[in-house]
């Protein structure tokens, strides 16, 4: 019993964390091949609601409208890249999960290695500058006196 328990505390984590492919059935298209090309789709567009998610696994009334979309430009003869074409049209390019590297995204994708060398240059110069500065001598004779006067009062 105590292993049971055991077993059952271990398993129940990986169970939580499976995807919840939250395509409902009614969804789903009679035709096969059109159905395997819609989850091939939607597994690269990205959930508005829950923004790190796929629209297949999300449970969103947006993705399920997004599903349904897909679905309905399938069917009506468009391409693969046709739909997703369609869709980055109306809800601009922030719905594919991995975004184009071309235009603007350029500099998105540019920036974090950028940033990552220009702060190790950063911080390269500014300890190679801490040990080029001159060592304390002390007190001259005027801080000395200001200082013995203080300590008298």
């Amino acid at each position: 019993m105590k292993y049971l328990l055991i077993i059952l505390m271990l398993s129940s984590p990986a169970m939580l964390a499976s995807p919840a492919m939250a395509v409902e059935p009614s969804e789903m298209l009679d035709n096969p091949e059109l159905e395997a090309r819609a989850r091939v789709i939607s597994k690269g567009l990205r959930c508005l609601v829950c923004q790190n998610e796929n629209i297949d696994d999300s449970n969103s009334g947006l993705a399920a409208d997004l599903r349904i979309l897909v679905r309905e430009r399938l069917t009506e003869g468009d391409t693969n890249q046709g739909v997703v074409d369609y869709i980055v049209d109306r809800f601009g390019e922030y719905v594919l999960l991995k975004p184009t590297f071309s235009g603007t995204n350029m500099l998105l994708w540019a920036s974090g290695p950028l940033l990552l060398i220009l702060g190790g240059i950063g911080a390269v110069s500014f300890i190679r500058s801490r040990g080029k500065q001159r060592p304390e001598t002390g007190l001259d004779e005027d801080e000395t006196k200001k200082l013995a006067s203080l300590l008298e009062d």
